[in-house]
């Protein structure tokens, strides 16, 4: 690794540590719950805030429901830049499973796997099963549809789902959505949703009250950060014109390996860490792809990102927990994944 990725890396890992960010749009810091920024909405005005590892763990407490997000598990992947990802997706679980008041959920937003083969998938399952959570949903990554267009990922994954696997659920009120944008990848891999998905998702949102906080989530991010690695999607702009005139709106998504947020009006979006490997920030190397880290900071690079929802005051906290945190934990369960 370069000099140059290495001290990415050190900023990176040293703004996690840096108080009193300011954003514009709707969230502002509410708790603590591992390293990382926490967030939640407070009369329209937000602010972040990151913590130190040493800060009291709060996460979890007092919200009608919690639900945790994982992302790129890569599960068959075996290069420098981890060797054993079922070890680490392993760290996460065990993660989730050391969190105070147990999520209701967990939301995977795709690469399950490495190549979409099947001993990949068992795999998965075989590590989901020890989860706490026991109710799991997941949207495709580009990797779940290599070898078979998703045939596998649909038989396992998406029963009940539309087309390419997207859906819609409720959950005490908030509206959640699983949105697909890797079964048509444009050029450069840019995500696409198509037409027959976004005529769908127009008409699911269709007759709910613009009070009703709603969540999409999809594997690539659906707000372009980068377009030459592909780093966006090309017909997000209509999927979004669609939840304008909602006051709450969070967009969550993995693909890019990194914790990314951008705030524009009402809607919130924020990217995940990956539980298998880090990638380099946009524009900072040739390519995308699987970033080496020395081994000791490997697990400070990787994470799982925790939502706390309070329906009375429709506050929504999001807090980016690195795997290598005070309140992780190195052994636990192993075991499949819950049905939608």
């Amino acid at each position: 690794m370069t000099d140059k990725n290495k001290d990415l890396i050190d900023q990176k890992l040293q703004d996690l540590n840096n108080d009193g960010i300011d954003r514009r749009g709707f969230l502002k810091c509410m708790a603590w719950a591992g390293t990382g920024l926490v967030w939640t909405m407070s009369g329209g005005i937000p602010s972040s805030r990151a913590f130190a590892k040493t800060a009291h763990r709060s996460g979890g407490n007092g919200g009608d429901f919690t639900f945790v997000q994982i992302s790129d598990s890569h599960i068959g992947f075996n290069k420098p830049a981890n060797p054993d990802v079922t070890a680490t997706l392993q760290t996460a679980i065990n993660k989730i499973n050391a969190m105070p008041h147990k999520p209701d959920f967990i939301i995977h937003t795709g690469d399950l796997s490495q190549l979409s083969k099947p001993s990949e998938f068992d795999t998965l399952d075989q590590v989901l099963t020890g989860a706490s959570a026991k109710q799991i949903y997941f949207v495709p990554g580009e990797h779940d549809m290599l070898t078979d267009n998703g045939v596998q990922y649909l038989q396992r994954y998406g029963k009940g789902t539309k087309g390419t696997g997207w859906y819609s659920f409720d959950q005490k009120g908030v509206h959640f959505v699983g949105l697909v944008n890797v079964a048509n990848l444009k050029a450069g891999g840019m995500g696409s949703l198509g037409h027959e998905q976004l005529e769908w998702l127009e008409d699911d949102l269709k007759g709910r009250s613009a009070s009703t906080p709603i969540v999409l989530f999809a594997h690539i991010p659906l707000w372009t950060i980068y377009p030459d690695w592909g780093w966006g999607t090309d017909d997000s702009e209509q999927a979004l014109s669609y939840v304008k005139r909602f006051g709450s709106v969070t967009v969550l998504n993995g693909h890019i390996h990194q914790i990314m947020q951008k705030v524009e009006g009402k809607v919130s979006f924020h990217t995940a860490m990956s539980t298998a490997f880090p990638q380099p920030a946009p524009g900072t190397a040739p390519s995308a792809g699987p970033m080496k880290v020395p081994a000791d900071q490997l697990q400070r690079v990787l994470g799982i990102t925790d939502v706390n929802y309070l329906v009375s005051g429709r506050s929504l906290a999001i807090v980016d927990s690195p795997l290598g945190d005070s309140g992780s934990t190195a052994s636990g369960n192993g075991g499949g994944s819950g049905g939608r």
